[in-house]
Protein backbone atom coordinates (compact mmCIF):
# COMPACT_ATOMS: atom_id res chain seq x y z
CA UNK A 1 0.00 0.00 0.00
CA UNK A 2 2.97 2.66 0.99
CA UNK A 3 4.66 1.96 -2.46
CA UNK A 4 1.46 2.45 -4.46
CA UNK A 5 0.70 5.46 -2.30
CA UNK A 6 4.49 6.75 -3.18
CA UNK A 7 4.63 6.38 -6.40
CA UNK A 8 1.16 7.69 -7.36
CA UNK A 9 2.08 11.15 -5.45
CA UNK A 10 6.17 10.90 -7.54
CA UNK A 11 3.65 10.15 -10.83
CA UNK A 12 2.08 13.71 -9.84
CA UNK A 13 5.58 15.20 -9.16
CA UNK A 14 7.14 13.92 -11.90
CA UNK A 15 4.53 15.54 -14.49
CA UNK A 16 5.36 18.94 -13.09
CA UNK A 17 9.19 18.11 -13.90
CA UNK A 18 7.83 17.04 -17.41
CA UNK A 19 7.49 20.78 -17.73
CA UNK A 20 10.99 21.98 -17.70
CA UNK A 21 12.02 19.01 -20.10
CA UNK A 22 9.62 20.78 -22.63
CA UNK A 23 11.39 23.85 -21.72
CA UNK A 24 14.97 22.09 -22.99
CA UNK A 25 13.06 21.77 -26.25
CA UNK A 26 11.89 25.08 -26.82
CA UNK A 27 14.11 27.37 -24.93
CA UNK A 28 17.50 25.95 -24.74
CA UNK A 29 19.29 28.87 -24.60
CA UNK A 30 17.73 31.34 -22.94
CA UNK A 31 17.93 27.74 -19.93
CA UNK A 32 22.00 28.22 -21.35
CA UNK A 33 21.88 32.19 -20.46
CA UNK A 34 20.60 31.68 -16.83
CA UNK A 35 22.57 28.90 -16.02
CA UNK A 36 25.93 30.92 -17.25
CA UNK A 37 25.10 33.92 -15.17
CA UNK A 38 23.79 32.32 -11.92
CA UNK A 39 27.55 30.11 -12.54
CA UNK A 40 29.56 33.50 -13.11
CA UNK A 41 28.04 35.10 -10.10
CA UNK A 42 30.20 31.94 -8.31
CA UNK A 43 33.04 32.26 -9.98
CA UNK A 44 33.49 35.76 -8.92
CA UNK A 45 33.76 34.73 -5.46
CA UNK A 46 36.78 32.09 -5.49
CA UNK A 47 40.24 32.29 -5.68
CA UNK A 48 40.17 31.17 -9.26
CA UNK A 49 37.85 33.81 -10.77
CA UNK A 50 39.81 36.73 -8.62
CA UNK A 51 42.91 35.25 -9.94
CA UNK A 52 41.61 35.43 -13.84
CA UNK A 53 39.72 39.04 -13.30
CA UNK A 54 36.43 37.34 -13.10
CA UNK A 55 34.76 40.49 -12.40
CA UNK A 56 35.58 41.45 -15.99
CA UNK A 57 33.10 38.83 -17.62
CA UNK A 58 30.03 40.19 -18.57
CA UNK A 59 28.88 37.97 -21.43
CA UNK A 60 29.87 34.75 -22.88
CA UNK A 61 32.35 36.05 -25.58
CA UNK A 62 34.52 37.43 -22.44
CA UNK A 63 34.55 34.16 -20.77
CA UNK A 64 35.94 33.11 -23.62
CA UNK A 65 38.68 35.26 -23.70
CA UNK A 66 39.42 35.53 -20.42
CA UNK A 67 38.87 31.74 -18.56
CA UNK A 68 41.72 29.48 -20.06
CA UNK A 69 40.13 26.35 -21.13
CA UNK A 70 41.62 23.67 -18.19
CA UNK A 71 41.70 19.82 -18.28
CA UNK A 72 42.64 17.87 -14.86
CA UNK A 73 46.30 17.94 -14.65
CA UNK A 74 45.63 21.71 -15.00
CA UNK A 75 43.64 22.27 -12.08
CA UNK A 76 44.76 19.41 -9.84
CA UNK A 77 46.77 22.30 -7.43
CA UNK A 78 43.58 23.90 -6.86
CA UNK A 79 41.67 20.30 -6.23
CA UNK A 80 44.48 19.05 -4.14
CA UNK A 81 43.62 22.12 -1.91
CA UNK A 82 40.08 21.88 -1.90
CA UNK A 83 41.12 17.98 -0.25
CA UNK A 84 43.13 19.28 1.84
CA UNK A 85 40.20 21.70 3.27
CA UNK A 86 40.56 25.28 2.21
CA UNK A 87 37.60 26.83 1.06
CA UNK A 88 36.66 29.25 -2.02
CA UNK A 89 39.09 28.02 -4.34
CA UNK A 90 37.01 26.47 -7.41
CA UNK A 91 33.68 27.00 -5.90
CA UNK A 92 32.50 28.96 -2.48
CA UNK A 93 32.65 27.39 0.73
CA UNK A 94 34.33 24.36 1.42
CA UNK A 95 33.62 21.19 -0.69
CA UNK A 96 33.68 17.90 1.02
CA UNK A 97 33.00 15.25 -1.48
CA UNK A 98 34.77 14.02 -4.26
CA UNK A 99 34.24 11.55 -7.46
CA UNK A 100 37.16 9.48 -7.25
CA UNK A 101 36.93 8.57 -11.42
CA UNK A 102 38.79 5.65 -12.08
CA UNK A 103 37.83 5.80 -15.54
CA UNK A 104 40.04 3.42 -17.97
CA UNK A 105 43.33 1.87 -16.61
CA UNK A 106 44.98 4.80 -15.67
CA UNK A 107 47.59 4.77 -13.48
CA UNK A 108 46.17 7.73 -11.87
CA UNK A 109 42.70 8.31 -10.78
CA UNK A 110 40.67 11.49 -11.04
CA UNK A 111 39.22 13.61 -7.69
CA UNK A 112 36.27 15.54 -9.13
CA UNK A 113 35.05 17.99 -6.41
CA UNK A 114 31.23 17.23 -5.52
CA UNK A 115 29.87 20.46 -4.03
CA UNK A 116 26.78 20.65 -2.43
CA UNK A 117 25.11 22.58 -5.46
CA UNK A 118 26.63 20.23 -8.00
CA UNK A 119 25.07 17.12 -6.12
CA UNK A 120 21.73 18.61 -6.02
CA UNK A 121 21.35 20.90 -9.02
CA UNK A 122 22.70 18.37 -11.09
CA UNK A 123 23.38 14.62 -10.18
CA UNK A 124 20.18 15.09 -8.63
CA UNK A 125 17.99 17.03 -10.81
CA UNK A 126 19.33 14.75 -13.73
CA UNK A 127 18.04 11.51 -11.66
CA UNK A 128 14.53 13.41 -11.74
CA UNK A 129 15.05 14.67 -15.35
CA UNK A 130 15.53 10.78 -16.54
CA UNK A 131 12.41 9.48 -14.27
CA UNK A 132 9.93 12.28 -15.56
CA UNK A 133 11.11 10.82 -18.99
CA UNK A 134 10.07 7.59 -17.93
CA UNK A 135 6.70 8.34 -16.92
CA UNK A 136 6.18 10.79 -19.73
CA UNK A 137 6.77 7.40 -21.97
CA UNK A 138 5.11 5.33 -19.85
CA UNK A 139 2.19 6.85 -17.76
CA UNK A 140 1.72 3.29 -16.13
CA UNK A 141 5.15 2.50 -15.02
CA UNK A 142 5.80 1.92 -11.38
CA UNK A 143 8.99 2.77 -10.74
CA UNK A 144 8.20 3.37 -7.29
CA UNK A 145 5.78 0.66 -6.66
CA UNK A 146 8.94 -1.93 -6.46
CA UNK A 147 12.32 -1.68 -5.86
CA UNK A 148 15.30 -0.18 -7.69
CA UNK A 149 18.38 -1.54 -8.29
CA UNK A 150 21.88 0.52 -8.60
CA UNK A 151 25.34 -0.91 -9.41
CA UNK A 152 27.20 1.73 -7.24
CA UNK A 153 30.49 2.07 -6.23
CA UNK A 154 32.41 2.70 -2.55
CA UNK A 155 33.33 5.44 -0.02
CA UNK A 156 36.61 6.13 1.91
CA UNK A 157 37.95 8.49 4.11
CA UNK A 158 40.25 10.83 2.82
CA UNK A 159 40.85 13.13 5.82
CA UNK A 160 38.62 14.21 8.61
CA UNK A 161 36.22 16.42 7.04
CA UNK A 162 36.61 15.24 2.89
CA UNK A 163 35.16 11.22 1.48
CA UNK A 164 35.81 10.00 -1.71
CA UNK A 165 34.29 7.41 -4.11
CA UNK A 166 32.26 7.05 -6.90
CA UNK A 167 29.68 9.19 -7.60
CA UNK A 168 27.21 6.43 -7.75
CA UNK A 169 28.34 5.66 -4.12
CA UNK A 170 28.31 9.56 -3.40
CA UNK A 171 24.68 9.87 -4.50
CA UNK A 172 23.57 6.38 -2.14
CA UNK A 173 24.93 7.64 0.65
CA UNK A 174 23.44 10.94 0.77
CA UNK A 175 20.28 9.58 -0.39
CA UNK A 176 17.36 11.25 2.03
CA UNK A 177 16.01 8.11 4.24
CA UNK A 178 12.59 8.19 2.95
CA UNK A 179 13.92 7.04 -0.82
CA UNK A 180 15.83 4.35 0.58
CA UNK A 181 12.94 1.46 0.92
CA UNK A 182 12.25 1.66 -3.14
CA UNK A 183 16.20 0.35 -3.60
CA UNK A 184 18.17 -3.11 -3.23
CA UNK A 185 20.28 -4.13 -2.36
CA UNK A 186 20.95 -2.61 1.83
CA UNK A 187 22.97 0.19 1.27
CA UNK A 188 25.77 -1.58 3.71
CA UNK A 189 26.11 -4.05 0.87
CA UNK A 190 25.36 -1.38 -2.19
CA UNK A 191 29.12 0.84 -0.92
CA UNK A 192 31.05 -2.43 -0.08
CA UNK A 193 34.37 -1.74 -1.47
CA UNK A 194 35.41 -5.65 -2.32
CA UNK A 195 33.42 -6.03 -5.65
CA UNK A 196 33.09 -9.85 -5.60
CA UNK A 197 31.61 -10.13 -2.27
CA UNK A 198 29.22 -7.32 -3.57
CA UNK A 199 28.08 -9.22 -6.23
CA UNK A 200 27.68 -12.59 -4.07
CA UNK A 201 25.59 -10.61 -2.20
CA UNK A 202 23.58 -8.13 -3.96
CA UNK A 203 22.75 -11.09 -5.60
CA UNK A 204 21.23 -12.87 -2.77
CA UNK A 205 19.50 -10.07 -1.53
CA UNK A 206 18.19 -9.03 -4.81
CA UNK A 207 16.72 -12.48 -6.08
CA UNK A 208 13.90 -12.34 -3.35
CA UNK A 209 12.47 -8.76 -4.26
CA UNK A 210 10.24 -7.30 -6.58
CA UNK A 211 12.71 -5.21 -8.91
CA UNK A 212 11.14 -2.94 -11.86
CA UNK A 213 14.39 -1.21 -12.69
CA UNK A 214 17.93 -1.65 -12.78
CA UNK A 215 20.81 0.37 -13.13
CA UNK A 216 24.31 0.48 -14.19
CA UNK A 217 27.47 0.02 -16.83
CA UNK A 218 26.62 -2.80 -19.03
CA UNK A 219 29.88 -4.93 -18.11
CA UNK A 220 28.94 -5.01 -14.40
CA UNK A 221 25.33 -5.74 -14.71
CA UNK A 222 26.05 -9.12 -17.06
CA UNK A 223 28.07 -10.36 -14.03
CA UNK A 224 25.32 -10.06 -11.93
CA UNK A 225 22.72 -11.68 -13.59
CA UNK A 226 25.54 -14.65 -14.34
CA UNK A 227 25.29 -15.05 -10.48
CA UNK A 228 21.59 -14.47 -9.95
CA UNK A 229 20.85 -17.12 -12.68
CA UNK A 230 23.66 -19.26 -10.83
CA UNK A 231 21.73 -18.83 -7.48
CA UNK A 232 18.69 -19.72 -8.55
CA UNK A 233 18.95 -21.59 -11.60
CA UNK A 234 16.49 -19.86 -13.48
CA UNK A 235 16.91 -19.39 -17.61
CA UNK A 236 16.43 -15.57 -17.64
CA UNK A 237 16.47 -12.56 -15.27
CA UNK A 238 12.57 -12.29 -15.73
CA UNK A 239 12.00 -15.36 -14.60
CA UNK A 240 13.66 -13.53 -11.30
CA UNK A 241 11.76 -10.24 -11.92
CA UNK A 242 8.93 -10.99 -13.49
CA UNK A 243 7.89 -6.81 -13.25
CA UNK A 244 11.27 -5.25 -14.70
CA UNK A 245 11.26 -3.69 -17.30
CA UNK A 246 13.73 -0.76 -17.60
CA UNK A 247 17.27 -0.36 -17.57
CA UNK A 248 19.20 2.84 -17.82
CA UNK A 249 22.77 2.42 -19.01
CA UNK A 250 25.47 4.46 -19.66
CA UNK A 251 29.57 4.46 -19.11
CA UNK A 252 30.25 2.32 -22.84
CA UNK A 253 28.16 2.21 -25.43
CA UNK A 254 25.46 -0.15 -25.46
CA UNK A 255 25.72 -1.53 -29.22
CA UNK A 256 27.69 -4.98 -28.61
CA UNK A 257 26.06 -5.78 -25.31
CA UNK A 258 22.45 -5.53 -27.37
CA UNK A 259 21.95 -9.65 -27.71
CA UNK A 260 23.02 -10.53 -24.32
CA UNK A 261 20.57 -8.23 -22.85
CA UNK A 262 17.87 -10.13 -25.03
CA UNK A 263 19.00 -13.64 -23.64
CA UNK A 264 19.21 -12.18 -19.76
CA UNK A 265 15.93 -10.07 -20.66
CA UNK A 266 13.21 -11.69 -23.02
CA UNK A 267 10.15 -9.85 -24.38
CA UNK A 268 9.49 -6.84 -26.25
CA UNK A 269 8.57 -5.07 -23.30
CA UNK A 270 12.13 -4.17 -22.11
CA UNK A 271 13.18 -0.05 -22.69
CA UNK A 272 16.27 0.55 -22.19
CA UNK A 273 17.44 3.99 -21.80
CA UNK A 274 20.88 5.39 -22.69
CA UNK A 275 22.49 8.09 -20.09
CA UNK A 276 25.66 10.38 -20.07
CA UNK A 277 26.34 10.68 -16.56
CA UNK A 278 30.04 11.14 -15.58
CA UNK A 279 31.66 12.07 -12.31
CA UNK A 280 31.87 15.56 -13.91
CA UNK A 281 28.80 16.01 -14.10
CA UNK A 282 25.06 14.11 -15.73
CA UNK A 283 24.73 15.69 -19.09
CA UNK A 284 22.03 14.04 -20.94
CA UNK A 285 19.16 11.32 -20.67
CA UNK A 286 17.64 9.31 -23.76
CA UNK A 287 13.79 10.63 -24.41
CA UNK A 288 13.12 8.51 -26.97
CA UNK A 289 12.93 5.06 -27.29
CA UNK A 290 14.50 2.98 -30.15
CA UNK A 291 16.40 6.41 -31.27
CA UNK A 292 19.61 7.11 -31.44
CA UNK A 293 20.31 10.42 -29.28
CA UNK A 294 20.47 11.59 -25.76
CA UNK A 295 18.63 14.97 -24.84
CA UNK A 296 21.14 17.56 -23.23
CA UNK A 297 19.84 18.84 -20.00
CA UNK A 298 20.45 22.26 -20.31
CA UNK A 299 19.09 23.63 -16.79
CA UNK A 300 21.40 21.77 -14.57
CA UNK A 301 24.18 23.58 -13.54
CA UNK A 302 26.37 23.12 -16.08
CA UNK A 303 27.28 25.77 -18.91
CA UNK A 304 28.34 24.15 -22.46
CA UNK A 305 30.46 24.80 -24.96
CA UNK A 306 32.21 22.58 -27.61
CA UNK A 307 35.43 22.46 -29.81
CA UNK A 308 35.48 21.43 -33.01
CA UNK A 309 36.78 18.05 -33.63
CA UNK A 310 39.82 19.59 -36.21
CA UNK A 311 40.75 22.00 -33.32
CA UNK A 312 40.80 19.43 -30.16
CA UNK A 313 44.41 19.17 -30.53
CA UNK A 314 45.41 22.71 -30.98
CA UNK A 315 47.02 25.20 -28.15
CA UNK A 316 44.14 26.99 -28.46
CA UNK A 317 41.11 25.75 -29.93
CA UNK A 318 38.41 27.80 -30.51
CA UNK A 319 35.16 26.97 -29.11
CA UNK A 320 31.50 27.32 -30.22
CA UNK A 321 28.16 28.25 -28.09
CA UNK A 322 25.03 25.71 -27.81
CA UNK A 323 23.79 27.39 -30.65
CA UNK A 324 26.49 27.39 -33.09
CA UNK A 325 27.18 23.53 -33.38
CA UNK A 326 25.70 21.95 -36.24
CA UNK A 327 23.87 18.56 -36.93
CA UNK A 328 25.81 15.56 -37.80
CA UNK A 329 29.25 17.09 -36.11
CA UNK A 330 31.75 15.56 -33.88
CA UNK A 331 33.19 18.00 -30.61
CA UNK A 332 35.27 17.75 -27.82
CA UNK A 333 32.61 18.66 -24.90
CA UNK A 334 33.59 21.75 -22.95
CA UNK A 335 32.18 22.39 -19.33
CA UNK A 336 31.91 24.73 -16.54
CA UNK A 337 30.33 23.43 -13.41
CA UNK A 338 28.68 23.99 -10.33
CA UNK A 339 31.64 21.90 -8.61
CA UNK A 340 34.48 24.76 -9.99
CA UNK A 341 35.32 22.54 -13.17
CA UNK A 342 35.70 25.95 -15.02
CA UNK A 343 35.74 25.50 -18.77
CA UNK A 344 37.06 22.25 -18.30
CA UNK A 345 37.48 18.59 -20.95
CA UNK A 346 35.85 15.97 -19.52
CA UNK A 347 37.95 14.46 -22.42
CA UNK A 348 34.68 12.51 -24.55
CA UNK A 349 33.80 13.43 -28.42
CA UNK A 350 29.95 14.03 -28.78
CA UNK A 351 28.04 14.08 -32.24
CA UNK A 352 25.04 16.31 -32.02
CA UNK A 353 21.77 13.65 -34.05
CA UNK A 354 19.67 16.55 -33.60
CA UNK A 355 20.11 20.59 -32.84
CA UNK A 356 15.95 21.31 -32.07
CA UNK A 357 15.97 19.74 -29.54
CA UNK A 358 19.85 19.47 -28.64
CA UNK A 359 20.58 15.48 -28.85
CA UNK A 360 23.64 14.50 -28.68
CA UNK A 361 25.66 10.86 -28.45
CA UNK A 362 29.24 10.19 -27.13
CA UNK A 363 30.93 9.07 -30.51
CA UNK A 364 34.41 9.10 -28.86
CA UNK A 365 36.74 10.11 -25.96
CA UNK A 366 39.60 12.49 -26.73
CA UNK A 367 41.93 10.15 -25.95
CA UNK A 368 40.57 7.00 -27.25
CA UNK A 369 40.72 6.43 -31.15
CA UNK A 370 42.83 5.21 -33.85
CA UNK A 371 44.39 7.60 -36.40
CA UNK A 372 48.02 6.35 -36.93
CA UNK A 373 46.72 5.96 -40.69
CA UNK A 374 44.99 8.43 -40.86
CA UNK A 375 41.64 6.14 -40.77
CA UNK A 376 40.10 8.80 -37.85
CA UNK A 377 38.21 5.46 -36.44
CA UNK A 378 36.27 6.73 -33.05
CA UNK A 379 34.30 4.16 -30.54
CA UNK A 380 30.74 4.69 -32.29
CA UNK A 381 32.10 3.07 -35.25
CA UNK A 382 33.70 -0.22 -33.56
CA UNK A 383 30.25 -0.29 -31.49
CA UNK A 384 28.22 -0.17 -34.87
CA UNK A 385 30.40 -2.86 -36.95
CA UNK A 386 30.43 -5.40 -34.31
CA UNK A 387 26.63 -5.34 -33.74
CA UNK A 388 26.12 -5.37 -37.38
CA UNK A 389 28.74 -8.30 -37.51
CA UNK A 390 27.30 -10.08 -34.76
CA UNK A 391 23.74 -10.08 -36.16
CA UNK A 392 24.58 -11.20 -39.61
CA UNK A 393 27.58 -14.12 -38.55
CA UNK A 394 26.11 -14.88 -35.04
CA UNK A 395 28.49 -14.44 -31.72
CA UNK A 396 27.60 -12.48 -28.43
CA UNK A 397 30.77 -10.22 -27.46
CA UNK A 398 31.65 -10.04 -23.64
CA UNK A 399 33.95 -7.26 -24.29
CA UNK A 400 37.17 -6.23 -26.84
CA UNK A 401 39.51 -3.37 -27.40
CA UNK A 402 41.28 -2.62 -30.64
CA UNK A 403 45.02 -1.42 -31.59
CA UNK A 404 47.27 -0.35 -34.71
CA UNK A 405 49.54 -2.86 -36.34
CA UNK A 406 52.03 -0.91 -37.17
CA UNK A 407 54.13 -0.63 -40.83
CA UNK A 408 57.45 -2.71 -40.34
CA UNK A 409 59.76 -3.69 -42.96
CA UNK A 410 57.62 -4.33 -45.82
CA UNK A 411 54.37 -5.24 -43.84
CA UNK A 412 51.13 -2.73 -44.27
CA UNK A 413 49.72 -1.63 -41.33
CA UNK A 414 46.08 -2.62 -40.10
CA UNK A 415 43.92 -3.00 -36.32
CA UNK A 416 43.83 -5.75 -34.33
CA UNK A 417 41.06 -6.73 -32.80
CA UNK A 418 40.81 -8.54 -29.09
CA UNK A 419 37.66 -9.61 -28.70
CA UNK A 420 36.42 -12.44 -25.74
CA UNK A 421 32.99 -13.60 -26.32
CA UNK A 422 29.67 -14.62 -24.31
CA UNK A 423 29.09 -17.34 -27.45
CA UNK A 424 31.62 -17.79 -29.64
CA UNK A 425 30.47 -16.88 -33.76
CA UNK A 426 30.21 -20.74 -35.42
CA UNK A 427 32.71 -19.10 -38.36
CA UNK A 428 35.25 -16.83 -36.80
CA UNK A 429 37.63 -16.40 -40.00
CA UNK A 430 33.95 -15.14 -41.54
CA UNK A 431 33.16 -13.46 -38.58
CA UNK A 432 36.87 -11.36 -39.21
CA UNK A 433 36.18 -11.02 -42.77
CA UNK A 434 32.34 -9.47 -42.21
CA UNK A 435 33.51 -6.97 -39.15
CA UNK A 436 36.34 -5.49 -41.57
CA UNK A 437 32.92 -5.02 -43.92
CA UNK A 438 31.33 -3.29 -41.81
CA UNK A 439 33.87 -0.96 -40.61
CA UNK A 440 34.50 -0.02 -43.87
CA UNK A 441 31.23 0.75 -44.44
CA UNK A 442 30.62 2.69 -41.67
CA UNK A 443 33.63 4.76 -41.38
CA UNK A 444 34.41 6.21 -44.89
CA UNK A 445 38.29 7.24 -43.80
CA UNK A 446 39.18 3.52 -43.09
CA UNK A 447 37.68 2.08 -45.89
CA UNK A 448 39.77 4.67 -48.05
CA UNK A 449 42.83 3.36 -46.61
CA UNK A 450 41.64 0.16 -47.21
CA UNK A 451 40.91 0.80 -50.77
CA UNK A 452 43.25 -2.34 -52.24
CA UNK A 453 45.33 -2.88 -49.24
CA UNK A 454 47.49 -0.10 -50.55
CA UNK A 455 47.85 1.58 -46.75
CA UNK A 456 46.20 -0.58 -44.30
CA UNK A 457 45.36 -4.08 -44.83
CA UNK A 458 42.30 -6.35 -43.18
CA UNK A 459 41.79 -6.57 -39.30
CA UNK A 460 42.92 -9.29 -37.81
CA UNK A 461 41.05 -10.69 -35.33
CA UNK A 462 42.38 -12.50 -32.05
CA UNK A 463 39.74 -14.55 -29.63
CA UNK A 464 40.80 -13.65 -25.69
CA UNK A 465 39.77 -16.81 -23.39
CA UNK A 466 36.49 -16.51 -20.49
CA UNK A 467 36.93 -13.56 -17.81
CA UNK A 468 39.85 -12.36 -19.60
CA UNK A 469 39.08 -8.75 -19.45
CA UNK A 470 37.76 -8.98 -16.06
CA UNK A 471 40.17 -10.85 -14.56
CA UNK A 472 43.07 -8.67 -15.91
CA UNK A 473 41.52 -5.23 -14.58
CA UNK A 474 41.42 -7.44 -10.88
CA UNK A 475 45.20 -8.40 -11.78
CA UNK A 476 45.26 -4.56 -11.72
CA UNK A 477 43.41 -4.10 -8.62
CA UNK A 478 41.00 -2.05 -10.88
CA UNK A 479 38.08 -3.84 -10.06
CA UNK A 480 34.81 -2.31 -10.12
CA UNK A 481 32.15 -0.30 -11.79
CA UNK A 482 34.10 2.65 -12.65
CA UNK A 483 36.96 0.81 -14.20
CA UNK A 484 37.48 -0.31 -17.96
CA UNK A 485 39.77 -1.00 -21.03
CA UNK A 486 39.79 1.17 -23.41
CA UNK A 487 38.00 0.02 -26.58
CA UNK A 488 40.37 1.87 -28.92
CA UNK A 489 43.85 2.79 -28.04
CA UNK A 490 46.33 4.79 -30.65
CA UNK A 491 49.13 2.06 -29.74
CA UNK A 492 49.32 -1.18 -28.45
CA UNK A 493 50.17 -0.61 -24.85
CA UNK A 494 47.11 -2.53 -23.60
CA UNK A 495 46.67 -4.98 -26.23
CA UNK A 496 50.33 -6.16 -25.63
CA UNK A 497 49.70 -6.79 -22.08
CA UNK A 498 46.14 -8.39 -22.34
CA UNK A 499 48.20 -10.74 -25.13
CA UNK A 500 51.00 -11.45 -22.10
CA UNK A 501 48.13 -11.99 -19.42
CA UNK A 502 46.63 -14.29 -21.79
CA UNK A 503 49.98 -16.00 -22.44
CA UNK A 504 50.84 -16.35 -18.74
CA UNK A 505 47.98 -17.64 -17.61
CA UNK A 506 47.01 -20.47 -20.18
Amino acid sequence: MFYSFFNTLIKGYLKYRKGRIQNMYNAPHDMQNEVFHALLSKLKTTEYGKKHQANLIRNPDDFKNIIPITDYESLFPYINRMMEGETDILWPGKVQWFAKSSGTTNDKSKYIPISEDNLFDNHVAASWDAMAVLYSNRPDARIFDGKNLIMGGSLKQWNKDVTVGDVSAILLHRMPSVGRPFYTPDFETALLSDWEEKIEKMATQCIKEDVVMFAGVPTWTIVLFKKILEITGKNNIREVWPNVKTYFHGGVGFDPYVEQFKTFLPGEDIEYYEVYNASEGYFAVQDRLHEKGMLLLLDNAIYYEFIPISSMNDKNPSTLSLEEVQEGEDYCILISTSSGLWRYKPGDVVRFVSVAPYRVMVSGRTKHFINVFGEEVMVHNTDQALKETCDICGGIVSDYTVAPIFMQDKNKGGHEWLIEFEKMPENPSLFEKELDIRLRLVNSDYDAKRHKDIALQSLKLSIAPEHTFQNWLKSKGRIGGQSKIPRLSNNRKYLDELIDFIAQNK
